[in-house]
């Protein structure tokens, strides 16, 4: 399952408003700024800080 390139385009982090990057694999959008990945469930991307994963250690 993808997402549609024209919604990755729009979205932003909800923190800081800043770019994303879409990680298929893990189906999650992280903020590198912010160290937050937003699950993807069901082809629908969950921009809800209180759902995001922190982001742990380093070489993102």
């Amino acid at each position: 399952m993808t997402i549609d390139k024209k919604l990755l385009a729009i979205l932003v982090c909800p923190v800081c408003k800043g770019a994303l990057d879409y990680r298929p694999d893990e189906q999650e959008l992280v903020c590198n700024a912010d160290r937050l990945a937003y699950p993807i469930r069901d082809d629908i991307p969950v921009m809800l800080q209180s759902e995001a994963r922190q982001i742990v250690g380093g070489g993102d």
